[in-house]
């Protein structure tokens, strides 16, 4: 399992490179200033970053509780992607609403857009940080083929 400190470089890490791809971005597409913008990213950013710490610990825990280990199949992977992001909905979309001045919908059309981005930004930034800070001694041999 990986050690506190780790998990958070991998948080910090995640949400810095993040907001720098998605910020200038969702402030294009929503019409909304940079700045302002840039202030519901960082709330996002920092609401996100206490969820991954957490959220990690707890996917963690299960995977040792009830397969002995904490290393993560390509399915795995997946479901660990969408209650990541299914969990943070639930709290970005009024957040997302108020701030920008816009029915729940419309914070859930946008919030999708950062859904659809994040997937995949979590898949790829997750595989590559197990590649370049793997677990050690933990990978099973049936899976080290």
């Amino acid at each position: 399992m990986r050690t506190r400190n780790d998990r958070l470089r991998h948080a910090i890490g995640f949400e810095f490179i993040g907001l720098l791809i998605v910020t200038p971005l969702a402030s294009w597409i929503a019409g909304v200033e940079l700045n302002h913008m840039g202030l519901l990213a960082l709330f996002l950013s920092l609401l996100a970053t206490v969820w991954n710490y957490v959220y990690n610990i707890g996917f963690d825990h299960f995977l040792i509780k009830n397969q002995g280990y904490s290393h993560k199949s390509l399915n795995q992977r997946v479901v660990h992607t969408f209650g990541f992001e299914a969990g943070l909905l639930l709290v970005a979309l009024p957040v997302m609403s108020w701030w920008l001045n816009i029915s729940l919908l419309e914070a859930l059309l946008l919030d999708l857009g950062f859904v659809a981005f994040y997937i995949v930004y979590a898949f790829v930034y997750n595989w590559v940080y197990d590649k370049i800070f793997p677990i050690p001694r933990e990978i099973p041999e049936a899976m080290s083929h």
